[in-house]
């Protein structure tokens, strides 16, 4: 179904995640020695070149050897230090998976396993450099705790979180600049998601960087067939929020995920397999990175080819709605 998308309301837009995740590391680093961060030849582009300059004490830099990462990030944890593993997702969670299992997960080590460039943000780098199975790997780890900020508010508070946590957890970030989806004095907790827009008659469900289109196919489906959409920062998946995917459920509306990732074993097949063992029967819907070879483009342009847009999340959400909702073109 071809849909023109019309102009929506633009949203504020705020810097690119890995910024303020930098910007808040240093932020705690100055009131606590503590705080180690551990890089893979990847303090540019995690943009902890500041970090380093403000404390070199408090960086260790072990090149480009992933799996020794995690270990010497274990170590230093099971030492008492609070320690941020920084790598390029794509890396972190395949190489060194391993690791990530038996020194982090299974030892109980409270590693915080920061994976950059999340996705498809590596864009015409290809498939080797897109991370498109760390949801899928680390929800099937136990004791890893697995989250994707959706915006600058998310993330700020995801690291301070993070920086107390007395368990490892997997948070993962794109590259691009993104919009304040949430007001700054919304509360924040690991496993309840937030709800940007609470509509009765579709449930979009994102994760990540995937918030903002589902966001701005709700704004369409509002202005152009007055559909009242709820759309879902789902940040922690790892635990899934179940009691407001109950909601959801209870409301008997279809439920539209879309995530940077596999379709396979992330977001969706997460709250599908909850949903559908308690007896749910909403009409479901899974956007994500097919089973395929990826195309090759930007991550916009990639975007774009699968759907993961206004207009390809509102064409999804229409085709998911018809046959149980009265849609009249405004």
């Amino acid at each position: 179904m071809d849909v023109q998308v019309k102009e929506t309301k633009e949203l504020v837009m705020g810097k690119p995640n890995l910024e303020v995740f930098s910007a808040t590391l240093q932020d705690l680093a100055a009131g606590d020695q503590d705080i180690i961060v551990v890089t893979s030849d990847s303090r540019g582009s995690g943009k902890l070149v500041p970090f380093g300059q403000k404390y070199p004490k408090q960086m260790v830099e072990v090149g480009i050897v992933e799996q020794n990462l995690v270990g010497v990030a274990a170590g230093l944890a099971s030492a008492g230090k609070k320690v941020f593993a920084v790598s390029p997702a794509c890396f972190l969670t395949a190489r060194a998976l391993e690791q990530i299992k038996n020194d982090v997960a299974y030892s109980d080590n409270p590693v915080k396993l920061i994976g950059i460039s999340a996705g498809v943000s590596y864009g015409a780098l290809g498939t080797t450099h897109h991370s498109l199975h760390d949801y899928a790997v680390c929800r099937a780890i136990n004791n890893l705790m697995v989250v994707a900020p959706a915006d600058n508010v998310e993330t700020e508070q995801s690291i301070r979180l993070a920086a107390a946590l007395d368990r490892p957890i997997y948070i993962r970030f794109g590259k691009k600049p993104m919009p304040f989806l949430h007001a700054e004095d919304q509360t924040f907790e690991f496993g309840k998601a937030r709800m940007i827009t609470d509509g009765k008659d579709l449930a979009i469900i994102g994760t990540g960087e995937t918030v903002h289109p589902a966001l701005l196919a709700a704004q369409q489906l509002e202005a152009q067939y007055g559909i009242k959409t709820s759309v879902v920062s789902m940040h922690t998946i790892k635990p899934l929020d179940t009691e407001l995917l109950d909601k959801l459920s209870a409301r008997g509306c279809p439920i539209l995920t879309v995530e940077e990732h596999m379709v396979h074993g992330g977001l969706g097949e997460a709250c599908a397999s909850y949903l559908f063992q308690k007896g749910c029967t909403n009409k479901f819907r899974i956007m994500g990175i097919p089973d395929e070879y990826t195309v090759t483009g930007s991550q916009v342009e990639i975007f774009d080819h699968y759907g993961i847009s206004a207009p390809g999340i509102t064409s999804v959400a229409l085709d998911l709605l018809d046959g149980n909702f009265r849609m009249v073109k405004k």
